[in-house]
């Protein structure tokens, strides 16, 4: 299976002829190109993680493509055809295997309501928690480490990657920090992966990485 960094809090999954996409979001590139597409997972109602027009762009090349949300984004989606997905889900779609962990977005402040927010393990090597600090209750090959956001505070994304510990990890979610506030996150990230005996990927949009 290969994955592929694309901007913010997107990933493109390709397994044989089979594509997965998760959070095409505002913050990422026009996704207009991609084929194969049998799923498309978002995580949260959050515009930097799906936009109408994403989903849109994808779904007029493969319109057969499954989308799994929560129930929030059911709602907020429209004329979009979804299927509603929760804590301890499970789903097979294409080459696929879907599971799906957490209940709730993390804290950015108490005025700002908290949303519905599920992470997802796929084929139980990739494990990507949207924004939350989900433990899931499997061991983890590979994780997608949030690395900057308004709820994010450097020392609770590294105490997350400790409480994972993770065979490998990478960025996700760093499109909120600039050029030397992501060479600082990669650099906390590295050590503590490093200190559960893994490998530390800082992966670039367009950057592929072999799971």
């Amino acid at each position: 299976m290969k994955l592929t960094k694309h901007e913010h809090a997107c990933l493109v999954l390709e397994k044989s002829n089979d594509v997965l996409v998760i959070d095409p979001g505002n913050l990422t590139m026009p996704l207009a190109d991609l084929r194969g597409v049998v799923a498309i997972v978002i995580t949260h109602e959050h515009a930097d993680h799906w936009t109408p027009e994403q989903l849109d762009r994808i779904l007029d090349v493969n319109p057969d493509a499954t989308i799994f949300a929560p129930r929030s984004v059911q709602r907020a989606a429209g004329g979009h055809t979804i299927t509603a997905v929760a804590d301890g889900d499970r789903h097979e779609v294409g080459g696929f295997t879907l599971a799906f962990y957490g209940t709730q977005h993390a804290v950015i402040h108490s005025s700002i309501p908290i949303v519905e927010n599920v992470g997802v393990f796929v084929d139980g090597v990739l494990f990507y928690p949207g924004d939350a600090y989900t433990v899931p209750p499997v061991a983890v090959d590979t994780l997608a480490a949030p690395a900057g956001a308004p709820w994010l505070k450097i020392g609770e994304a590294m105490d997350y990657v400790l409480a994972v510990a993770p065979k490998r990890a990478f960025p996700t979610h760093e499109m909120t920090l600039s050029v030397a506030g992501q060479t600082l996150a990669n650099a906390r990230l590295e050590t503590v992966t490093k200190a559960g005996g893994g490998e530390y990927f800082p992966l670039q949009p367009g950057e592929s990485l072999d799971l």
